[in-house]
């Protein structure tokens, strides 16, 4: 029986470089959201909602039912939009077990109110290594694929794989590790793993930064991958990505909006709680990161 192919639908967002996908069942008109962006502008600390009522506008035309709204893991460089795209979609919120460990880490860095729950509940459903959805009559799987950080997911999806931060377009290789908690050595693992799926799987990335001005790409294969991968292709050994990947990430600067997107993507996209005076507030923690 061939593997079913998923209609893939994608809205790059270029302030972020982000990917959002929504992946059908076009024959039974069910659909999932992967990893949405609420706009936001850090200047002015305020959020807007046209890239997500851009995937509004093509749910509602598609006549798309919306069963999941799925993250890849809690983003550090871009606010989910997920909470915005169910009060006007529906659909369950879901995102990976080890998300407890990620808000467990950051519970401390910000200092969050003393109530702040660390177990995931925030999130309608908790997915682990294995685990199994349907959109339609589609079947996904979940794939734990830590490194980038503990929490991080991929998902299978017929014949395709959404594979969030771990790994990029061949040209830019691989994602950072040096967040709390991501492991280089881990991160080659998963990538590898992936790299295990059949060749023609196609594989959807989380970013794309367009590297020697070529064209915004998030589409390859798991072969290109192998063949072609400046950081991960086949032959590559853990000791020499683990090396590079320990050099390249001390070179680099925290992305731009890790202080707004963590503190509310790990509250699966709810603002703090307001103070007395009605205003929600992102915290800046000092000599920290």
């Amino acid at each position: 029986m061939p593997t079913p192919t998923p209609t893939v639908k994608t809205f790059f967002d270029e302030d972020t470089f982000t990917a959002t996908y929504v992946v059908s069942d076009a024959a039974a008109k069910r659909c999932a959201i992967i990893d949405s962006v609420l706009d936001f502008d850090p200047k002015s600390g305020r959020t807007a909602t046209t890239s997500a009522d851009a995937v509004i506008a093509y749910v509602r035309e598609a006549g798309l039912t919306v069963d999941w709204l799925l993250e890849t893991h809690i983003h550090a460089d871009h606010l989910t939009a997920a909470p915005y795209l169910q009060s006007k979609l529906g659909g369950k919120t879901a995102i990976g077990e080890y998300i407890s460990t990620v808000q467990k880490t950051f519970a401390k860095i910000f200092n969050v109110e003393s109530d702040f729950a660390t177990d995931g509940s925030q999130f309608d459903d908790i997915l682990r290594d294995g685990d199994t959805f349907t959109i339609g009559d589609l079947e996904g799987k979940v794939l734990h694929t830590p490194g980038h950080t503990p929490a991080c997911l991929s998902y299978l999806i017929g014949d395709a794989v959404f594979v969030g931060d771990t790994v990029f377009m061949p040209d830019y290789g691989s994602a950072r590790c040096d967040f709390p908690g991501g492991n280089a050595h881990t991160l080659y693992r998963s990538v590898r793993k992936l790299l295990e799926l059949p060749p023609e799987t196609r594989m959807f990335v989380g970013h794309d930064y367009a590297p020697n001005d070529r064209p915004f790409a998030v589409e390859t294969t798991v072969g290109e991958q192998r063949r072609d991968n400046i950081h991960m292709k086949d032959g590559v050994t853990e000791a020499d990505f683990v090396a590079m990947r320990t050099e390249r990430d001390a070179t680099l600067d925290m992305p731009r909006l890790i202080l707004p997107s963590v503190q509310i993507n790990m509250r699966a996209g709810a603002l703090p709680p307001a103070e007395d005076n009605g205003v929600s507030y992102i915290k800046i923690p000092l000599n920290v990161l």
